[in-house]
C-alpha cells in the first residue's frame, strides 16, 4: 500500500526499514527486501539529495537515517507508522529478518 502513496516499492521498503531500525545501511535493505543494490542506492541517494535522509560513514559502511531537520520527515513518519502499526508480528518478522544488536540477556523470544 505504501508503494501507491510514495509511487515506488523501493522507496516504501526503504522507509519501512528506516522506521523499524532508525538507522540502516544499503546491504541490510537489500537483504530484507530483495531489491537490487543499484535500485536501493539510487533511492537512498535521491532521498538524501531531497533532504529527507542524512548519512554518515562508519568505517567502510554508509549509514542512513531520517533527517531530523527536515520538515517533511514528521508527516512521512506518521504515514509509515500507520502502515507499520497495522502489520502483524509474522509480517514484521518476515520483513525485518536482520537483528541490529544482540538480544538482551534473559529477554523472552516471541514466536
Amino acid at each position: 500500500m505504501l508503494d501507491k502513496i510514495f509511487g515506488n516499492e523501493s522507496i516504501s521498503m526503504i522507509y519501512l526499514n528506516l522506521f523499524h531500525y532508525d538507522e540502516v545501511y544499503s546491504a541490510l535493505i537489500e537483504k530484507n527486501t530483495g531489491i537490487g543494490s543499484r535500485a536501493v542506492l539510487n533511492q537512498l541517494n535521491k532521498m538524501e539529495e531531497a533532504g529527507v535522509l542524512v548519512s554518515r560513514s562508519v568505517g567502510r559502511t554508509r549509514l542512513y537515517q531520517f533527517n531530523p531537520k527536515s520538515p517533511f520527515v514528521k508527516p512521512i513518519k506518521e504515514i509509515i507508522e500507520i502502515m507499520y502499526s497495522n502489520m502483524n508480528i509474522k509480517m514484521k518478522e518476515k520483513m525485518f529478518k536482520e537483528r541490529m544488536r544482540p538480544r538482551a540477556k534473559g529477554k523472552e523470544v516471541i514466536s
